[in-house]
């Protein structure tokens, strides 16, 4: 048996008068609603009243009996749940468990009942209630409330469950997109290796026979992979700008100890693996910004400092002629 209430126009602008206009103070438009009781209906009168405020259109919907109610609500959602909660015959507390693992979704479950809200709010909401209304002292409008609020718990739950499932799929996408880029990033250097692209004819700037883009770390002294892992973790948490003098430094090691492109690449690669790794659930995505952001600093830094040593290379210093023995001997 269903009850349907229409809302008076009038009463409802006099009611919305009275209330202040923010979104605290709003009811729900409109709320289906399944009453649950026993033979002796505790509780029946106030469920059956809250039809009749005109704060909000309430469809009432009843079911003697905890099959039937179970039965209805594996076939239907509701807004919420009323159970009458009887001392003797129909116990609500005993009902929670079969409505909770019998719904087909999870709503929100008030309990009515004439004992004192002191003496069984606790126990309801240890059993899985989401409150408690005693039927003697509450009012159609305090119900409507504490329906009203359960509703909004839930909905609020079901977001933040939404929003978590949408951010760990996300960490895990940003995760996987991260090691195919370093795949890809790794295989562009073995096809470059492959191809045997030579360095400037004439100019030995690096050994090439340690160059070999195939192995996953460069022969690189540890002291200096150490102090590359601990540049990357700085360069991720303060940005480009404020490491310019490290990277400056840096260069010119690598530049002095004749370190390819290619193996500053691979040394970046493999810190970059290893960093991107131990990230677990934490994002990936802008560990990859900013390491993007270090390499191509570092490749800008090294290609001066090689560039520099091959202008001397092709225009070496000399000496240049003293003042008053231009054009001697």
């Amino acid at each position: 048996m269903s009850l349907a209430v229409s809302t008076n126009p009038v009463q409802t602008e006099r009611a919305a008068g009275k209330l202040a206009m923010t979104p605290w103070g709003c009811l729900p438009a409109r709320m289906r609603i399944l009453f649950v009781s026993g033979r002796q209906r505790s509780g029946e009168w106030l469920a059956e009243s809250i039809g009749t405020d005109n704060a909000s259109e309430v469809l009432l919907e009843k079911s003697t009996g905890m099959a039937a109610g179970l039965a209805r609500l594996r076939n239907e959602v509701f807004d919420a749940v009323l159970l009458s909660h009887e001392v003797e015959g129909f116990d609500a507390l005993e009902l929670l468990d079969a409505v909770r693992a019998g719904s087909s979704d999870e709503q929100p479950v008030i309990v009515l009942g004439q004992q004192s809200e002191q003496e069984m709010t606790a126990v309801c909401l240890e059993s899985g209630a989401d409150a408690y209304v005693c039927a003697s002292t509450a009012t159609v409008r305090s119900l409507l409330w504490v329906i009203a609020r359960a509703m909004e718990r839930h909905r609020l739950l079901r977001d933040n469950r939404h929003l978590q499932n949408s951010q760990r799929h996300q960490l895990e996408a940003d995760g996987n997109e991260a090691i195919r880029l370093l795949q890809q990033q790794r295989k562009m250097l073995q096809h470059l290796d492959s191809a045997d692209l030579n360095e400037t004819p004439g100019i030995d700037l690096a050994d090439r026979n340690s160059t070999n883009a195939s192995e996953s770390m460069p022969s690189l002294p540890r002291q200096l992979v150490e102090h590359y892992q601990e540049l990357l973790r700085a360069y991720v948490i303060m940005g480009s700008g404020n490491l310019a003098l490290e990277m400056s430094q840096l260069a010119e090691v690598l530049a002095a100890s004749k370190v390819s492109s290619r193996q500053a690449m691979l040394l970046h690669l493999s810190v970059l693996e290893d960093m991107v790794v131990s990230l677990g659930k934490r994002s990936a995505r802008h560990v990859m910004n900013r390491a993007d952001m270090l390499v191509l600093e570092l490749m800008v830094n090294l290609a001066e400092r090689y560039r520099g040593q091959y202008l001397l290379q092709i225009h070496p210093p000399h000496q240049q002629w003293l003042p008053g023995f231009l054009g001697a001997g």
